[in-house]
């Protein structure tokens, strides 16, 4: 089965009160699947309307749980399926760019106006973009500060994010062929951030994205991210190297993979080799990454949040605490949206794949207010 959609069809009218108008979409492209989330603003609270998931494997000839890369066209084929699939009624949308699709530095620049700022950080910021800027499209905003020095309030950090011209047109395309009105694209590291911290928490806090085809590291303070890693390993690789020690196909290892723990198979034990063999190596990266920057701005990190549908094997918190020594938790992406009590074991089970998501679905409810 190609597609897993959740749909509230017995209580969308309830949720909804057939006000399309006041309804946003959240649209994750990611490595195998697309997510999208469907919410809107009831009495200054996001209410979730519907939402779904669709495995592109099928579209490119591939096993569901497979890394593809697919052209915009066979992109926007399968997000117009998921539309209609998941019964969205809204075309309000906005949509995450990968994180291996951009590039984003954060450097020092002298206090001075906006308008000069306007015109040297783009100049600045050739330093560290390693492709000409005419190929890049360039965002950035000044990181707020919340060091008490004199000598360092000279200074401004500015956080400059490059995405690659070809891929916001390939974004476009989708756009343009799915016939959704999406009025911006976010780098994925922000929607995450966005759906899982709580912004008035003050301590430093590591965050381990794990898709199917690699697993996004970043570490955050006062919501803001401070640094970003992409390690080459995720889900879809447990699964390749189950089904080859074990003997398999894909489509088996991978659903060996998400009852993992919960059956006591035999197979299990073959198969924690595999999990072990791939995660061990993820985490000793983000070891280093949680040492480096405790290092480098001598502040600890007091916790790390997983979120992504790679995040869903079973015992995942406690290989990860053992290995990073600080707490781990597992993030609620649903913990900021309204939803029926009775989703609530489902989406428990499911909900860390639609973090992306449920952050730009909660940016994008911002610009109706």
């Amino acid at each position: 089965m190609k597609l897993m959609a959740k749909i509230l069809d017995n209580i969308f009218s309830i949720f909804s009160g057939g006000d399309k108008g006041n309804s946003v979409l959240g649209i994750d492209i990611g490595a195998s699947s697309i997510k999208v989330v469907q919410i809107k603003n009831k009495g200054g609270r996001a209410v979730l309307q519907t939402y779904g998931e669709l495995s592109l494997g099928p579209y490119a000839q591939k096993q569901i749980g497979q890394a593809t890369k697919l052209p915009p066209e066979k992109i926007a084929e399968g997000l117009v399926d998921l539309i209609k699939e998941s019964n969205v009624t809204t075309f309000d949308s906005a949509i995450s760019v990968p994180m291996r699709s951009s590039m984003v530095s954060i450097f020092q620049m002298p206090k001075m106006k906006d308008e000069q700022l306007s015109q040297m950080i783009p100049i600045e910021a050739r330093k560290y973009i390693p492709v000409p800027i005419s190929e890049v499209t360039l965002d950035w905003f000044i990181v707020p500060s919340v060091n008490d020095d004199e000598e360092k309030k000279k200074f401004v950090e500015a956080m400059v994010v490059a995405i690659h011209n070809d891929v916001l047109s390939g974004f476009s395309q989708i756009v343009s062929s799915s016939k959704i009105n999406t009025s911006f694209f976010e780098v994925e590291m922000f929607s995450t951030a966005r759906a899982v911290l709580d912004t008035a928490y003050n301590m430093p806090v590591m965050i381990i994205d794990i898709g199917a085809g690699a697993t996004k590291i970043y570490i955050t303070e006062r919501g803001v991210v401070r640094d970003s890693h992409i390690v080459g390993r995720g889900s879809q690789d447990i699964t390749m190297n189950a089904a080859s020690s074990i003997g398999i196909s894909f489509d088996y290892a991978e659903k060996l993979k998400r009852n993992f723990g919960k059956n006591k198979s035999e197979q299990d034990v073959a198969l924690k080799k595999s999990i072990e063999a791939v995660m061990n190596p993820i985490l000793s990266d983000a070891n280093s990454i949680l040492l480096n920057f405790q290092k480098k701005y001598n502040k600890n990190v007091s916790r790390t949040v997983f979120v992504g549908g790679g995040s869903l094997l079973n015992g995942l918190d406690t290989i990860a605490q053992k290995k990073l020594g600080v707490e781990v938790m597992m993030g609620n992406p649903f913990e900021k949206v309204e939803v029926p009590a009775f989703l609530m074991p489902v989406l428990k089970e499911t909900g860390l794949s639609f973090t992306v998501a449920i952050g730009i679905a909660l940016r994008k409810l911002q610009e109706l207010e």
